[in-house]
């Protein structure tokens, strides 16, 4: 076999090696059709979880650690309403120093797991000037500005072209906006850029992703989705508004604003995924 043969089939065995050294404890959520990933501030989401387990990544082979503050780091299991879920407390970044498929391992672990709808929630700034800090909003689709790609060199089984006209289903759009409603929480909807980081955008960068027509920016979520797409799961995207970004009068923020403003947030977001992840399930 050749070097080239090799490197693709090495991240299956890796995932593989991961599910399979879960299986003794996650057994009871053995093909849970719903997975969640949570992003900077919003981890607390799992205290509301039923029969609640996590354990650490470090404790799961092959997992990668997540090294930034605010990110729990661990993988969660539990029930709502009776629907079997697994999320992830805490995500992976390339600004960390990891690779695209370092960052997707945790997708495509909870695929492995039999995961079909997938919420992927992030911490962002407001490009669009009508919105504003303390929202949340509906990605409706996105601008990867990363320079990177998890499909690059690797199928993983799945196609290696996969189409991407509706990254973001439209069913589970729908869903959240009229339980949103019901719960008489204000909604966006948007485009979502990502970007490398660690660096915050400047000015001049402000404006050119608002001409991109970007609404909100980040530096999580467009590879995990990528993956997600590649394997054929429903995706529902949520990101919570942190700061705004204005490039005319920039004010400058910090993680520690920005880790406060989803705090305040994440009572509203689990309130809106304890109503919505039943519904996912019952969907057809």
């Amino acid at each position: 076999m050749n070097q080239i043969d090799m490197s693709r089939k090495q991240p299956l065995a890796q995932v593989s090696a991961a599910v399979e050294s879960l299986h003794s404890r996650f057994e009871s959520y053995l093909h849970s059709p719903v997975g969640v990933i949570l992003g900077t501030g919003l981890g607390q989401w799992v205290e509301s979880l039923e029969g609640q387990l996590c354990i650490d990544y470090s404790d799961i082979v092959g997992f990668p650690r997540s090294t930034v503050r605010s990110h729990a780091g661990n993988l969660c299991a539990g029930w709502i309403d009776k629907v079997p879920v697994l999320a992830l407390q805490g995500r992976f970044h390339l600004y960390e120093g990891y690779s695209p498929d370092q960052v997707c391992f945790g997708v495509r672990t909870l695929a492995r797991f039999g995961v079909k709808k997938m919420i992927i929630t992030n911490a962002a700034g407001a490009l669009n000037p009508l919105f504003h800090p303390g929202e949340m909003m509906v990605i409706s689709d996105q601008i990867n500005m990363t320079g990177h790609n998890p499909l690059i060199g690797l199928s993983y089984g799945e196609p290696q072209f996969p189409d991407m006209s509706q990254l973001y289903s439209q069913k589970l759009m729908k869903l959240v906006h009229s339980k949103a409603l019901e719960l008489n929480y204000r909604l966006q909807e948007g485009v979502y850029i990502g970007i490398l980081g660690p660096s915050l955008e400047t000015p001049a960068e402000t404006r050119a992703y608002r001409a991109l027509g970007a609404d909100a920016i980040g530096m999580s979520t467009v590879m995990e989705t990528i993956a997600a797409c590649q394997m054929g799961m429903e995706i529902l995207g949520l990101s919570c508004l942190t700061n705004k970004n204005l490039p005319d009068c920039m004010v400058p923020t910090s993680l520690e604003e920005i880790i406060d403003v989803g705090q305040d947030i994440e009572p509203r977001l689990t309130a809106l995924l304890n109503v919505v992840i039943p519904e996912m399930h019952a969907m057809k």
